[in-house]
């Protein structure tokens, strides 16, 4: 009989042994599985302000390297791309005017750049990471002046050079208006 009591006190050990040590295996793999948790949550966040912190250069970078297009005692504020788009405009309006212009003069029409459709619209070669407003706006000014060099045959506001007619600088930003903030 007591062999039976010393192998179910033994039995009873090992059962008992197992249960901690199985435990302990598990509060373990609990405890590594939630320090692992932990530390990919540390990560993600980590990411997130370094993100964070590069998007506020950015944002700091676009005000330093800011630019503001004046009109009268209205501005439009843009960055180096948006000037570049909105130099385009006044480039590609001066060049469109030119064709017009040229063309009634050689077809005797009257002088009126106003009723041509590249005028109205004034949307040639609009890309929309500018204003819509202020594209059409620049592009007018362009069209307008390359209209009159064109039909008076007396360039003032252009220039031709590598086979096509441009603005001069001078007036291009005398048009832009341009000042950085």
């Amino acid at each position: 009989m007591r062999v039976l009591v010393n192998a179910k006190i033994a039995l009873l050990a090992l059962i008992a042994g197992a249960i901690l040590f199985g435990t302990h295996e598990i509060s373990a793999q609990g405890n590594s599985r939630w320090a692992h948790e932990k530390n990919r949550v540390r990560k993600e966040q980590k990411a997130i302000e370094k993100a964070s912190k590069r998007e506020q250069k950015a944002i700091e970078k676009a005000r330093k390297h800011g630019y503001r297009l004046h009109r009268g005692s209205d501005y439009y504020e843009t960055d180096q791309r948006g000037v570049e788009l909105i130099r385009r405009a006044i480039n590609s309006g001066y060049q469109q005017g030119y064709r017009s212009g040229a063309d009634d003069r050689r077809y005797a029409r009257r002088s009126d750049y106003r009723d041509e459709a590249n005028y109205r619209s004034g949307t040639f070669g609009y890309q929309s990471y500018v204003d819509r407003d202020q594209y059409q706006y620049y592009y007018r000014e362009g069209f307008e002046r390359g209209y009159r060099d064109a039909y008076t045959a007396q360039p003032q506001f252009g220039t031709y050079s590598g086979g096509k007619w441009s603005i001069l600088s001078t007036v291009l930003n005398g048009i832009l208006n341009l000042r950085s903030f």
